[in-house]
């Protein structure tokens, strides 16, 4: 492997990747975030059709997922590098699918034609054109460096880029997309205001995909590794990858999390405005997510050091889970306790998430190790795989389960769906965080001294292969 003599890395490389997950979670978020609740209160489709519709694209995202990692694999180096150019080819095209999906003039149309335009465009948007540019911006990271320190920083960068746009996302939403509708006594969605909403942040996402471009540097290069690929295929990739505990157990952590972390917000737009009464209520708990989130980022980086990324995410992802799962039982009357409860829990979960990403280079490390070649887009591609498969799952279990509790528009709330919506918010997560727990401690194979060793392995291959 080698490096390219370019600038040295440092803060401006940090500063490009945060933007590039800024630019995802402009159209991922509102996604996940939202597009049930559009669908349900808006245009008037049922959650457990919409939920469907989220899992069914997500069996179509394991052939775009797989093939786009194989294309970065096999992609030429340019003057900006391999993955690169991927995110300014796509950067238009997944903006403009993410702008399709909103469109509130759709209430009026006949079901059918409601429910085969989100298929549509759903697809277009997260398994054709969010796949064409998060597979290689998620792989562009152990292009950027070969350290583990610099790694840990772009994964730390990274996850504060899509809390910087959390912000912007779960706290612009309930202010300019919502109305206190006065014979209900709850805030309901405006269709047309999402709409614009959704325009714009389309076009913050083109913004910070060009910046994540023109400020990051590729250096590393596998010289090796390219050649070799033009004799591997698919199906051996498939094979390996079904033989690597760590890339297996990574995954199944991986869906256990976002069906976790998605849950809790998407059931923030159920919770705050019909259980607690105001939609405003969100953004008070967004700013206290972020208050947390933004600890998490402190103190990750020297945990993680010191600890181990595995050991730190299992004891932060337990005690998350056990505030959750005792908040369930608590069923506080006042929101701020309520409130309180949930920003520790991001506070648990946002150390993970600051060091998610650098564990996925640890993982593409130890896959290099165990198969002789190093496919960074193939080893990723399977992991966002993995990662949309829990964002579905969460869809799908969400809006099932407000099916089954008897939701179906905010004006034919009982205190018994109420009670549902609770539940929902607070227990489902509560399990997986502690699940996902238990997975990493377990199963996960990759802990600090696995991880050092590896690190030293590698040095010595890569600089035996440059004698």
């Amino acid at each position: 492997m080698k490096e390219q003599k370019t600038r040295p890395f440092g803060i401006r490389d940090k500063l490009g990747y945060m933007f590039g997950d800024f630019g995802n979670d402009f159209t991922f978020l509102l996604s996940s975030t939202f597009l049930m609740k559009f669908y349900t209160d808006v245009v008037g489709v049922s959650a457990g059709v919409v939920g469907t519709i989220m899992m069914i694209a997500r069996f179509v995202d394991a052939f775009t997922d797989v093939t786009m990692g194989r294309i970065c694999d096999r992609s030429p180096y340019t003057k900006h590098g391999k993955f690169k150019p991927w995110i300014r080819r796509m950067c238009g095209p997944v903006a403009v699918a993410s702008f399709l999906m909103y469109q509130g003039a759709l209430a009026g149309a006949p079901q059918w034609l409601k429910i085969g335009y989100l298929f549509i465009t759903y697809i277009l948007w997260g398994s054709v054109f969010y796949t064409s540019i998060n597979i290689p911006y998620g792989s562009m990271a152990s292009a950027i460096s070969a350290d583990p320190g610099d790694r840990q920083s772009l994964s730390t960068f990274r996850s504060m880029g899509g809390m910087l746009a959390g912000a912007f996302v779960t706290m612009g939403v309930p202010i300019f997309a919502y109305e206190k509708n006065e014979s209900l006594g709850i805030d309901v969605m405006v269709g047309s205001k999402f709409t614009v909403i959704a325009g714009i942040f389309s076009v913050l996402a083109v913004g910070c995909y060009l910046l994540c471009f023109n400020l990051t540097t590729e250096r590393v290069k596998s010289v090796a590794a390219q050649e070799t690929q033009q004799k591997n295929n698919v199906f051996v990739m498939l094979k390996n990858a079904f033989k690597n505990r760590a890339l297996v157990s990574i995954i199944v952590a991986s869906i256990v999390m976002l069906l976790a972390q998605l849950t809790m917000q998407a059931m923030a737009n159920y919770v705050y405005p019909i259980t607690y009464g105001s939609a405003d209520l969100m953004i008070v708990s967004t700013l206290l997510m972020g208050v947390g989130m933004g600890i998490a980022a402190g103190v990750a980086k020297p945990l993680a050091r010191k600890f181990g990324k595995a050991e730190v995410a299992v004891a932060t992802n337990l005690f998350a889970g056990i505030l959750n799962v005792a908040l369930f039982f608590i069923r506080p009357e006042s929101v701020y306790v309520f409130i309180a409860f949930q920003a520790l829990s991001w506070l648990g979960l946002g150390v993970f998430t600051m060091t998610s990403w650098a564990l996925i280079t640890d993982v593409i490390d130890y896959s290099e190790l165990r198969n002789g070649i190093r496919e960074d887009g193939s080893v990723y591609a399977l992991y966002s795989f993995a990662r949309k498969l829990g964002q579905a799952a969460s869809a799908g279990l969400s809006g099932w389960l407000l099916s089954a509790i008897g939701y179906t528009s905010p004006d034919a709330v009982t205190s018994q769906i109420k009670d549902g919506i609770f539940n929902i918010t607070t227990l489902f997560p509560g399990i997986g965080l502690i699940v996902l727990a238990l997975v990493l401690w377990f199963w996960y194979p990759l802990h600090k001294k696995q991880v050092d060793a590896n690190v030293e392995a590698l040095k010595a291959k890569h600089e035996n292969a440059e004698k």
